[in-house]
């Protein structure tokens, strides 16, 4: 029934910036060049790059019963996102995320996280781990409980001849506490962090923090490893081989979900049966084009659009 399966966050995104001096309390105001409202959550952003480039996907989560997660719901719609998994929570609130950015490309991130503490395996119906092609799960320091629930999951999804695939995030709590990752990662096909993320996990796995050593050590643990590296590219490892892709210039005006479309990327291609190599140049491509307008979803590629960007291998 689905290409993609997507479990995690969603959220509505109020985007500020750039902020040209530090922030300033004591109720002073400033002002900003711009402002959006947007669809927020790297799961969120996730599931409508991936309906841009074609996908039929399906979305598992939970929001509240307000004006925030009825904005969610129809925003997932409008891109083309299955939302019956969407549950709606009587007694909690849509988590709300507001991004300051400043010059340089760099942004704090603040979020009520809401219902995102409540969501479990529950939330995520056993009829759709059987019926799609490709489990997605995202954020995983933000949701404890679905972080419990993950391994046994994405081994369902597996057992019904899913592939699976995660995106850790950030972690809030800064701990990168490795205590259920290897469960999590035995049941993961892709995993895809970006290199902050990336040191981090493979330091809390007792590896070395250099990039490429940090892939390697989270490859050996089961997944074939892709690293999103900013304006660096792109790089993954299956374990054995290291493959990288330089990516494409553009001009951002706003990264704030990039890795995001870069991950709807790599499984789009992968899905389509394209080699980790050409995959992650696709996804380097669906990442720097997702920059070109505030938000992560407004400036999401097409399939053709982003194959078009694709460098020649010449």
């Amino acid at each position: 029934m689905f290409d993609l399966l997507v479990i995690g966050d969603a959220n509505p995104d109020v985007i500020l910036g750039p902020l040209d001096a530090p922030l300033a309390f004591e109720q002073r105001e400033q002002l900003v060049g711009a402002g959006a409202l947007t669809l927020g959550g790297s799961a969120a952003i996730m599931a409508c790059g991936a309906a841009r480039l074609g996908l039929r996907v399906a979305f598992a989560g939970r929001v509240g019963d307000d004006d925030a997660g009825r904005y969610v719901r129809d925003a997932l719609n409008a891109c083309g996102v299955d939302t019956e998994a969407l549950r709606v929570d009587p007694e909690r609130s849509t988590p709300l995320t507001v991004v300051l950015t400043r010059d340089g490309g760099d942004r704090a991130i603040l979020t009520a996280p809401g219902t995102l503490a409540a969501t479990g395996g529950d939330d995520v119906p056993e009829a759709l781990l059987a019926a799609t092609r490709h489990v997605h799960a995202a954020s995983y320091f933000l949701m404890p409980g679905l972080a419990k629930a993950l391994p046994g999951l994405l081994r369902t999804a597996r057992a019904h001849g899913a592939t699976t695939s995660l995106d850790t995030n950030d972690d809030p709590a800064g701990l990168w506490d490795p205590s259920g990752l290897a469960a999590v990662l035995a049941e993961t096909d892709i995993l895809l962090p970006n290199a902050h993320e990336a040191r981090h996990l493979a330091r809390s796995l007792d590896s070395l923090d250099s990039l490429e050593s940090a892939a390697a050590a989270l490859a050996a643990r089961g997944p074939l490893v892709v690293v999103k590296n900013g304006a660096d590219g792109a790089l993954c490892h299956d374990g054995r081989t290291l493959v990288t892709s330089r990516g494409i210039t553009v001009t951002p005006v706003d990264a704030v979900g990039a890795g995001d479309s870069f991950d709807a990327g790599f499984i789009a291609a992968t899905l389509a049966g394209l080699p980790p190599a050409r995959a992650l140049d696709l996804a380097a491509v669906c990442g720097a084009l997702s920059t070109r307008a505030q938000g992560g979803t407004p400036a999401q590629p097409t399939w053709d659009e982003a194959v078009a960007h694709v460098p020649s291998k010449d």
